[in-house]
């Protein structure tokens, strides 16, 4: 049952075994009864009462002729489902709309409906349609939250039928599901511009001639329009056709985005967890540099990229900035803590890079991690936010830590080049990006009177 709906299923069976199943899905009533009648039937005969003998053959009959027509009986339903948002952030709330439509030619009993959920988003949905003609159709929906990034399986839908008189209720499954992703959340940051990330798009923006000098240009066939100034003749003599220069091509700035994963540098769990706040830290930043027109590029501790992102990281305008952003967040959506212990790969990959915009979300870091990470630093600008162990594990661990480690730490990492801030508890992402761009602002302002 997916988006575009499930198969009809066939509600009447007639396989071996049936009267097996029916019987099983007496209800308590109708077991009551089936007791009764043949409790009243055996003290009938015991007591040659020929009237309690019927009575007793009444009440034990009921339930088994419920039971054996409700078996028989023939319905063909189809299930639709349909999700709205497919793609929800944490804390957020997602719509699950569920279709019935009766496809046979006779009208169904009453049908109970169940939809299966994990428990992380809500209890069981349950709903009771009383009467469905033939060829109509019902809608009900629900509701489900979750705090918790992740994917979740929603489904297969149950269907319970039952007799009017309660005796007997069958369960039918449609074997179709859907996958809700809860994405981290994503909070909005300010527009601001970092020192040494004026190249390419944003506002920043600069143009460069995509190609420079007569020996160095790579033509394309000229097109309706085209200024004829900008004819290469050399080429058009070598081809036979009109040729021209390549018009200049803007150079995209690039931001990539570390995201340390490591399970020892994080402490606690769930949704208000410091490792959350790093995965949601990362999420915003992605989106907000996608939306400035950056070549965005997310990396874990471990070397590894979001899959489908190319060589550049991922790039687009319009709908293909909002897939970029999917796909990241469909990543981030079901990312876990790694096995690693150190930012090694996550040096090895960066190593020989481009001069990009780097933004880091680091754990906890002993003095061997602060060092590679130190090794990371880049001209165009690079920014730390470093989770205070201090705060975040205050509540999770009462082993004393050495005093001071944390600042020794970012005292490292400013001198490399860093603008490494120190993130507290409940601290806000938007203030420290600001934060991170005065004092970038200032540092670039102290090194131009330095040059001076």
């Amino acid at each position: 049952m997916d988006a575009g709906g499930a198969g009809p299923v066939d509600t009447g069976r007639g396989e071996a075994g049936g009267v097996r199943t029916a019987l099983a899905g007496l209800t308590t009533r109708g077991r009551s009864f089936l007791a009764a009648g043949t409790a009243a039937a055996v003290c009938a005969y015991v007591l040659g009462q020929s009237d309690l003998l019927r009575v007793g053959l009444l009440l034990a009959a009921l339930p088994l002729v419920c039971a054996t027509v409700l078996y028989r009986t023939r319905h063909r339903v189809a299930a639709a489902r349909r999700l709205s948002p497919g793609r929800v952030p944490a804390g957020s709330e997602a719509r699950v709309h569920l279709r019935m439509d009766n496809v046979s030619r006779l009208p169904t009993g009453l049908l109970m409906l169940q939809d299966r959920v994990p428990y992380v988003l809500g209890p069981r949905p349950r709903f009771v349609l009383d009467r469905v003609e033939p060829g109509g159709r019902r809608e009900v929906s629900y509701r489900v939250r979750s705090d918790l990034r992740g994917r979740y399986r929603l489904g297969p839908l149950q269907l319970r039928l039952t007799d009017p008189f309660g005796m007997c209720e069958l369960t039918r499954s449609f074997s179709a599901y859907d996958t809700l992703t809860v994405v981290p959340r994503v909070d909005p940051l300010a527009p601001v511009r970092f020192s040494g990330e004026a190249q390419g798009y944003g506002e920043g923006r600069q143009r460069s001639l995509a190609l420079a000098g007569d020996d160095d240009v790579i033509p394309r066939g000229y097109r309706y329009g085209d200024d004829l100034r900008r004819v290469h003749w050399r080429s058009t003599a070598r081809y036979g056709e009109l040729m021209v220069r390549r018009e200049e091509q803007p150079r995209r700035a690039r931001c990539t985005v570390l995201l340390d994963t490591r399970g020892g540098a994080y402490e606690g769990t769930g949704p208000d967890s410091a490792f959350e706040w790093a995965v949601s830290g990362a999420a915003s930043v992605l989106a907000h540099m996608l939306e400035r027109g950056f070549s965005v590029r997310l990396l874990t501790d471990g070397g590894s990229a979001a899959p489908g992102e190319g060589a550049d990281g991922f790039a687009g305008t319009g709908q293909e900035t909002a897939d970029a952003a999917g796909l990241m967040m469909d990543t981030l959506a079901v990312l876990d803590h790694s096995d690693g212990d150190g930012l090694s790969r996550a040096y090895d990959a960066l190593r020989g890079g481009d001069d990009g915009l780097l933004v880091a979300f680091l754990g906890d870091l002993d003095e061997e991690q602060a060092t590679t990470v130190a090794r990371m630093s880049r001209r165009s600008g690079a920014v730390a936010f470093v989770l205070d162990p201090d705060t975040w594990m205050r509540e999770t661990t009462d082993v004393p830590r050495p005093g001071g480690a944390h600042e020794q730490r970012l005292r490292m990492l400013r001198e490399a080049g860093w603008t490494a801030l120190s993130v507290p508890r409940g601290a806000s992402l938007d203030g420290l990006w600001r934060q991170a761009d005065r004092e970038r602002s200032g540092l670039a302002a102290v090194n131009g009177e330095a040059r001076g």
